[in-house]
C-alpha cells in the first residue's frame, strides 16, 4: 500500500481486501476494494478489477469519514481496525458504511488516500498561505477552490531547470490547451514505409478509437447495460457510435439514478470539422477534446464527466 501511494506520481488506484458490515445485517463480508476518484468501489467477483464486476459503495463528497474504536465490540467487526462512512444529511446509525482492515498500517494507507482524495487541494492551500504572506500577498488571493474530483490535481511547469507550480489559474489554462495541442501534433505523426514520417490528415477522425471510454458499434441497450453494471453513480459515462446516425456519436451518462444519452454531432466550418453536444456553441477538434473539456466542465450536460466504463477484451 504505502510503497504505491509514495511512489506514484498522479493519485493512484489504492486497492485491496477490507471487511464490510452488510446493510441491515449483523455480519461482516471480506470484499475487494478500489480507491477511484468517484468513489469507493468493490468487486463482485474476487479481485477483479473489471468495470462489469465493480460495485459502487461510497463517494466522499456527501459524508465523513470517521475511525471506529469499538467497531468490534458494539458491531461485532472481526478486527479492531476499524473506520467508517457517515452520510452528511443523516443522523441514524443505520445509515454508517462500516469497514474494517486486517491491520493498523492497512486502515491508515485506506483513510490517508481517502482524505487526500478528499481535501488535497484544500491542504496545499493551507500549506501555500504562509509563505504567500510573506511575499506580501493577501491571504485572501489564493487560487480559487476546485471541485472534489480535481482536489489532487496541482498545474506544474516543467519547462526551465527547475519545475514550478503554476499559481495563475489562467496561466495553467493557457499551458494545459498549449500541452494538449503538442500531444495531438506528436500523435498524428506516423512513419511510412521508408521511415520517414508523414501527417494523417484523417486522424482525428478515429483518435477516439484508442480511448478506453470509446465502444465501437454498441447499442443503447448494451451501453445502459454496461452503466449499469458500473453502479448508477452520476458522472459514470461512454462515448458510442450513434445507430441511428452512422456519421453521429453519443454521450450515455449516469445521472440522478437515470441514464441518459446525448448526441454528438460533427459541425463543418470553413472546411474544417468539429463535433460538438449544444449546436455548435462549444465545439472541439476531436472527440478526446470533447471528452477532456467535459470532465472539468458541466456545460449543457446535468453533471460532470467523472468515471468512465471501460472497454471490456473478450
Amino acid at each position: 500500500f504505502f510503497q504505491m501511494f509514495l511512489s506514484s506520481s498522479t493519485y493512484p488506484e489504492i486497492h485491496g481486501y477490507l471487511h464490510a458490515k452488510e446493510q441491515g445485517k449483523k455480519s461482516w463480508k471480506k470484499l475487494y476494494f478500489l480507491l477511484r476518484r468517484s468513489g469507493l468501489y468493490f468487486s463482485t467477483k474476487g479481485a477483479s478489477k473489471e468495470p462489469r464486476h465493480l460495485q459502487f459503495f461510497c463517494e466522499f463528497s456527501n459524508s465523513d469519514m470517521y475511525m471506529s474504536l469499538t467497531g468490534k465490540k458494539i458491531s461485532g467487526a472481526p478486527t479492531n481496525y476499524g473506520f467508517c462512512f457517515k452520510p452528511n444529511k443523516s443522523g441514524g446509525s443505520r445509515d454508517l458504511k462500516q469497514l474494517c482492515a486486517d491491520d493498523e498500517q492497512s486502515r491508515t494507507c485506506w483513510m490517508t488516500a481517502i482524505r487526500l482524495l478528499k481535501y488535497g487541494m484544500q491542504l496545499y492551500q493551507n500549506y501555500m498561505q504562509p509563505y504567500q504572506g510573506r511575499s506580501g500577498c493577501s491571504p485572501l488571493n489564493v487560487t480559487p477552490m476546485r471541485s472534489i474530483s480535481e482536489n489532487s490535481l496541482v498545474a506544474m511547469d516543467f519547462s526551465g531547470h527547475r519545475s514550478r507550480v503554476i499559481e495563475n489559474p489562467a496561466e495553467a489554462l493557457s499551458v494545459a490547451v498549449e500541452e494538449g495541442l503538442a500531444w495531438r501534433r506528436r500523435g498524428c505523426l506516423r512513419l511510412n514505409s521508408h521511415g520517414s514520417p508523414i501527417v494523417l490528415s484523417n486522424m482525428g477522425m478515429s483518435i477516439h478509437r484508442s480511448q478506453s471510454w470509446f465502444h465501437h458499434k454498441i447499442s443503447r441497450e448494451e451501453a445502459q447495460r454496461l452503466i449499469l453494471q458500473h453502479g448508477l453513480v452520476d458522472g459514470v459515462f461512454l462515448v458510442r457510435d450513434s445507430q441511428s446516425n452512422p456519421k453521429t456519436f453519443v454521450l450515455s451518462l449516469s445521472h440522478g439514478l437515470k441514464i441518459k444519452h446525448f448526441q454528438i454531432v460533427p459541425l463543418e466550418d470553413d472546411g474544417k470539422l468539429f463535433y460538438t453536444l449544444d449546436d455548435g456553441h462549444t465545439r472541439f477538434t476531436d472527440l478526446i477534446q470533447l471528452v477532456e473539456f467535459y470532465q472539468l466542465n458541466k456545460g449543457v450536460l446535468p453533471c460532470k464527466l467523472k468515471h468512465y466504463c471501460a472497454r471490456i477484451a473478450l
